[in-house]
């Protein structure tokens, strides 16, 4: 059975098999079962066994005629825990900071995966059902996957900056008449913040593993990913998916070139451990061709100036942004709290504009939301601000477009680059107790304690 595809176009950077779990929170496991044990604490919330259980069954589902791509059970399970643990940690940090998503958020985003599969809310129940999920448990998993994505939009703010050297540089090393785009794929063997010296060598042992695996022909480079891997991404096989140049790393694009399809390189020590990057293919596709996305969106703007304090405004974009989840009308709003003169008359209406008309920081919310979406208030340089797209297109770039194209390619690595350090960070600060099958304590393992792979 195909299965459904359950993430819309503003969910793509999350981990997929998150949604499939059908998370529930702390607060649900009064409401489930009293057989149902603790697979883990993380911090003062719970991931259930049920819930672990049903994340990997549905892994499985996905591999099936290909079982033996997946890794041993045991490292299957540690994998899906550690992506449920992720999560966990996501939800309460947004929880903390005030994010939430409407019941309209959702419904829309119940819609999108119903439209995105081309069914109808009824057909998606059923095909849940077949699937053995409930439509609650569905609705509780895409809630927090919106949730996670919507702190990623907050740490966006503030913290992804490109300068116009940066562009410049980028512009002066691309071809005058092609861009190439290169199909990545990576292994990661993670190392912690400040490791010692031991961890380091027991890191760079499992991967020279690894590595010998792959380049002997016992093992595909996905299928090396998927069992050894302590990326996020390495139950995809480690996909990257398309890149241009501005969105690989300085320090790997120059290698990049030069590679054959297929060809491995590595490893490469980074800030997050030891990784092998696979060229899995690339193209070439000429600059006259090339298409730039542009939005159509309303805000709400609350200036930070000498009359109103940061403070002040926020506490005014809240309430704006409480009554918006009230139901009340976003342009009617905006004609009437916002200060921005020059859309207030238009209800806010920006128009169409390209996704860094008005700074890298408003481009990665707008582009985070899908069509129809409200982001949660955020800071820029005139205030605080509530945005809702309401369209997007398609255009051909010309030389000011493929600036700020380029722009917006930039501060996608950078931004991939921080969110990344930001949930190690994050990983490495909180607390968790992984529980056995009957819910007892058990020591939780490292990714420097995994099996080393046979050589």
């Amino acid at each position: 059975m195909t299965p459904i595809h359950r993430a819309p176009r503003y969910l793509a950077a999350l981990l997929p098999v998150l949604l499939l779990a059908g998370g529930a929170s702390a607060q649900d496991a009064a409401a489930l079962q009293p057989v149902d044990r603790i697979a883990a604490v993380v911090n003062e919330d719970v991931i259930l066994r049920s819930e672990l259980d049903r994340a990997i069954a549905n892994i499985r589902a996905q591999y099936a005629g290909q079982a033996n791509q997946l890794p041993p059970a045991d490292v299957l399970e540690r994998q899906v825990l550690e992506r449920l643990v992720l999560l966990r940690l996501q939800i309460s940090r947004a929880t903390d900071a005030g994010i939430a998503v409407t019941d309209q958020d959702l419904e829309r985003a119940v819609q999108g995966v119903a439209q995105q599969n081309g069914m109808g809310i009824d057909q998606l129940r059923a095909r849940l059902a077949q699937d053995g999920m409930s439509f609650t448990d569905f609705r509780n998993s895409l809630r927090d996957e919106i949730i996670a994505q919507k702190l990623r939009q907050s740490f966006a703010q503030g913290r992804i900056n490109v300068s116009e050297g940066e562009v410049d540089a980028a512009m002066a090393n691309a071809s005058a008449t092609a861009s190439q785009q290169f199909h990545l794929a990576h292994i990661l063997v993670g190392t912690p913040e400040a490791a010692s010296p031991e961890q380091i060598a027991v890191a760079q042992k499992k991967i020279e593993g690894v590595k010998g695996l792959v380049d002997r022909g016992e093992m595909t480079f996905a299928a090396a990913a998927v069992r050894y891997s302590d990326s996020p991404n390495a139950l995809e096989g480690g996909d990257l998916g398309w890149r241009g140049l501005n969105e690989i790393p300085p320090s790997f694009a120059a290698s990049i070139q030069q590679m054959q399809d297929g060809q491995v390189i590595g490893p490469i020590r980074g800030p997050s451990g030891f990784q092998l990057l696979q060229l899995v293919g690339k193209r070439t596709q000429a600059v006259g061709g090339n298409k730039v996305t542009q939005f159509s969106a309303r805000q709400i703007l609350v200036k930070v100036d000498d009359k109103t304090d940061d403070a002040a405004a926020k506490a005014k974009i809240d309430t704006l942004a409480a009554r918006l989840a009230g139901g009340a009308d976003f342009a009617k709003l905006a004609g009437e709290d916002s200060d921005d003169a020059t859309t207030r008359r238009r209800g806010g209406d920006l128009g169409w504009f390209g996704a860094d008309t008005y700074g890298t920081a408003f481009g990665m919310q707008v582009a985070a939301l899908s069509d129809g979406q409200t982001s949660a208030p955020f800071k820029t340089d005139a205030g605080w601000v509530i945005v809702q797209r309401s369209g997007s297109r398609e255009i051909a770039a010309g030389d000011e477009n493929l600036r700020a194209q380029v722009r917006e390619t930039i501060g996608r690595r950078k931004l991939e680059e921080e969110w990344d350090r930001f949930l190690r960070e994050m990983r490495g600060e909180a607390y968790v107790d992984v529980r056995g099958e009957q819910g007892q304590p058990i020591q939780s393992e490292s990714a420097e304690t995994q099996a080393e792979p046979a050589k």
